[in-house]
């Protein structure tokens, strides 16, 4: 056994064991007291990155989550107020038939409903132009896409998320064909045989039918008069007249192809081609044309821009012409048609439609629906566009023989207007509560399915997160009594290491 006392390799051993146990120690503590297995870097790089960005989309849930509730709560008021509106016009519309029953009403009794009516526009109005979320308006129209139009037989009709702002340019309309009513026109006048023998002309509309006789005392006219009077009792939406050279005319009230009806008449050509046989009226057309070089697609006079079309996807426009003076396109090719006037004299050269239509106008649209990140990555976002409810955007369109443009020019004080009324309410409310639906479903089938979906992402990534990042106590407490022990028992060890050079003074002796 050799001794020596410049180098004490033992002790050197024993203490860099003590310092690598000192060190397990150290780390043990700082994983025992941050509750996290790694603390910096070094102690797993891989596991490091991949824990921070766990760490980012779990703050991105979280906040989702939070904008979700938030978005819920803004649907919810939306909705508060819309509810209300609605109460309002069901008020109005009882207060409508109330004023139509002519036969009990006097006017004073008419001018009290009227102002009642003009009471509840009013507050219909109050709750559009004040219904906010903070202080976002809700209720006024700024919240949806919306539009106007030129052109004069042009109108917007509505947008929705998916449709483009237009910019300063606008969309160009154009139409191949104008939109018209089903209609059947006898052949043969009416003369004063044909009503004193007693005609009998029926017309039928959705399975009801309206029959009338003629009498001796009946002429053509009030032989019409009678068969509308019958037609408007049994509710059959058709327009009859009688043409200047004495020939019963009958239209749809609506415009498309998707209306009909059917007649028959006892005589051959009044109505029917042939006698007491039912004829089918012609079919009415829908518009067609474009918006923005997109496809669109027509109902009735309405032609909406199809889904997937750039920028005019859900674009409703309204076009009242009939098609014949349409302003022709400067590319337009007139073709070399003549056509023989009325007194047979050849006419000016007729224009003839190019392939794709003719422009009649240009609709401008601004965009301005609400989004919403209801995700926690880019482009994570849901949005809906929040229609107006002020009477004035209420039953835009709807025909009625009162000329009643919106829900704001409504009167009942005569018996016409309170018929049209109901007409033009019950259009309203139908519009408000087809808006409610769309809020309803966009609230629950978007917006709370979103809820439950980011929880339990949530919840699994933030236990993937901790698996990666959280220290098991348990385990580390094993593991820190074990090195505590190696600790005490190193420097055991080094002190016994440094005391085997003084072995060698016993030599001395």
């Amino acid at each position: 056994m050799s001794l020596r006392i410049n180098h004490n390799t033992s002790a050197i051993n024993s203490h860099r064991n003590l310092q690598t146990n000192q060190a397990s120690m150290a780390k043990t503590l700082e994983r025992l007291s941050s509750g996290l297995k790694i603390n910096r870097a070094s102690e797993g790089p891989a596991a490091l990155v991949i824990s921070e960005q766990m760490r980012a989309q779990i703050a991105g849930l979280n906040q989702a989550i939070d904008n979700s509730e938030t978005a819920v709560s803004l649907v919810q008021t939306a909705e508060a107020n819309m509810s209300e509106v609605n109460n309002l016009l069901t008020s109005m519309r009882q207060l409508a038939i109330h004023a139509a029953n002519e036969g009990v009403n006097d006017e004073v009794m008419l001018a009290a409903d009227q102002k009642e009516i003009d009471n509840a526009i009013a507050t219909i109005d109050r709750i559009s132009s004040q219904a906010q979320f903070g202080n976002k308006r809700l209720l006024d129209g700024s919240r949806g896409a919306f539009g106007t139009t030129t052109g004069e037989d042009l109108e917007f009709v509505g947008a929705s998320l998916n449709t483009g702002d237009s910019r300063a340019n606008g969309f160009d309309v154009k139409i191949t064909q104008a939109a018209s009513k089903a209609t059947i026109a006898g052949s043969a006048a009416i003369t004063e045989e044909i009503v004193k023998a007693g005609e009998q002309v029926t017309v039928i509309e959705k399975g009801r039918m309206a029959t009338y006789t003629s009498n001796a005392d009946d002429t053509a006219a009030t032989m019409v008069q009678n068969l509308r009077n019958e037609i408007n009792r049994k509710g059959l939406e058709l327009d009859i007249s009688l043409t200047d050279d004495g020939r019963i005319e009958i239209n749809h009230s609506e415009y498309g192809s998707q209306y009909n009806f059917q007649v028959s008449s006892s005589t051959a050509g009044v109505l029917s081609t042939s006698a007491d046989q039912i004829e089918i009226s012609e079919s009415g057309r829908n518009v067609k044309g474009t918006i923005n070089g997109e496809s669109a697609v027509g109902d009735g006079q309405i032609l909406t821009g199809v889904g997937g079309a750039a920028c005019v996807d859900g674009l409703a426009i309204r076009y009242y012409g009939d098609g014949k003076d349409l302003e022709i396109a400067p590319d337009c090719e007139v073709a070399d048609i003549v056509v023989e006037g009325e007194e047979g004299q050849l006419a000016e050269p007729r224009p003839e439609i190019p392939v794709d239509g003719l422009s009649v106008g240009r609709v401008f649209v601004a965009q301005n629906s609400m989004k919403f990140q209801v995700g926690a990555n880019h482009n994570q976002t849901v949005g809906i566009s929040m229609k107006g409810t002020n009477p004035e955007t209420l039953s835009n369109g709807v025909a009625n023989k009162s000329n009643f443009q919106s829900l704001a020019d409504v009167d009942v004080t005569n018996f016409q207007g309170a018929q049209d009324s109901i007409k033009m309410i019950d259009a309203a409310i139908a519009q408000v509560t087809s808006d409610r639906g769309e809020l309803g479903a966009f609230q629950k089938n978007t917006l709370e399915s979103n809820l439950s979906n980011l929880r339990v992402a949530n919840e699994n990534l933030v236990s993937s997160e901790s698996i990666i990042r959280d220290v098991d106590m348990a385990k580390e407490m094993a593991t820190f009594t074990r090195n505590q022990i190696m600790s005490e028992s190193a420097t055991a060890m080094l002190a016994q290491a440094n005391q085997l050079p003084s072995s060698v003074l016993q030599l001395l002796g």
